[in-house]
């Protein structure tokens, strides 16, 4: 196949999830990440096969930095990526606290500020995290009226002390996306209405529209808006500020681009139009992934094999070929600049 030529100047690349993140991504006891037996990063290998192999050209990744992981394993993994000629970015993942809970402000405002510190140490211009809830929280109910209001206002406290307290905005920092989950995952965040609540009250706080939702095609799909209510919403953001990155990614399965029911082409172009849209990412997620058997028991969905023959490097470079077709076909009915 050819290769495809972007028409536009939209960051474009992966999040390499589909390596696992057990064995792939997390770290090990010692705070080591996963390496080949060639001594390479497994992340790094893998986006390097990908920028040969890939029909379209990356030019951006975002990959996730976990508390504890020792500092030469950290500027291996952001510097390798770059001396592909790929820029990174960061997730920043955070665990053993309540983001909703008071109680819990000071742990996991450590955890945040560490992460916003160590992107402007590696001069990283974007940062997300899903940390306005607990991940799979087991006895987790869904927050509402006063509770929920109340959750709201706890998350942008907290949001807004990390950013204050690690001097974000005066670095190299850019934007914060914050990512909802599906419910399973969550219990009360699990729409892009209910996220841009904390979002736009918390840039409300700062003064400047610092953070931003991200808006993830499989998590907008397995919510309860339809694809015309997660669209407003989303040219809502806009209009505010409040959104430039997109995740192409298949709800429910989160394998091969092909299971997503539409929900990428809509609300792609539902971004596109906004003119707002920065950065675009394809995600997909390994079904045998041991970190995620939780959610495949939750809901069996997720573990369904949607390959169909290939290796996952394989279908993410299909994911690639068909996002870029998408975004150039954008360009050409002038729905994208």
């Amino acid at each position: 196949m050819a290769k495809i030529d972007l028409k536009t100047d939209l960051q474009f690349g992966v999040v390499p999830t589909h390596i696992k993140f057990v064995g792939g991504l997390v770290p090990d006891e010692n705070g080591c990440l996963p390496r080949g037996e060639d001594g390479r990063l497994l992340s790094v290998a893998e986006l390097a096969h990908l920028k040969e192999t890939a029909p379209v050209d990356i030019t951006a990744a975002q990959v996730p930095l976990f508390p504890g992981v020792v500092p030469q394993d950290t500027q291996d993994l952001f510097g390798g990526i770059r001396d592909l000629g790929i820029t990174p970015y960061m997730i920043m993942m955070v665990a053993g606290g309540n983001p909703m809970n008071p109680e819990d402000e000071d742990a996991v405002c450590e955890m945040l500020v560490a992460g916003l510190k160590a992107a402007q140490e590696l001069n990283v211009e974007h940062v997300a995290s899903t940390s306005i809830e607990e991940w799979m929280k087991p006895g987790a109910t869904t927050l509402t009226g006063a509770e929920f209001d109340a959750a709201v206002a706890q998350n942008v406290k907290l949001h807004t002390r990390a950013v204050r307290e690690s001097g974000a905005l005066d670095g190299c920092v850019k934007a914060w996306h914050i990512e909802f989950l599906r419910g399973i995952e969550f219990m009360t965040f699990t729409d892009v209405g209910k996220a841009w609540q904390i979002v736009k009250q918390a840039n409300e706080e700062l003064g400047q529209p610092f953070f931003k939702v991200l808006v993830d095609a499989a998590h907008c799909g397995d919510s309860d808006l339809s694809m015309e209510q997660n669209a407003a919403i989303v040219k809502e953001m806009a209009e505010a500020g409040g959104f430039s990155m997109f995740h192409a990614s298949s709800k429910t399965t989160r394998g091969c681009l092909s299971t997503d029911d539409g929900w990428i082409g809509n609300l792609l172009t539902a971004c596109a139009a906004t003119g707002k849209l920065e950065i675009v990412f394809v995600e997909l997620f390994h079904h045998e992934d041991p970190a995620l058997e939780g959610l495949r028991a939750a809901d069996p969905g997720h573990g369904i094999d949607t390959t169909d023959g290939r290796t996952y490097s394989e279908a993410v470079c299909d994911g690639l070929a068909d996002t870029a077709r998408r975004i150039n076909n954008l360009v050409a009915r002038g729905i994208l600049s």
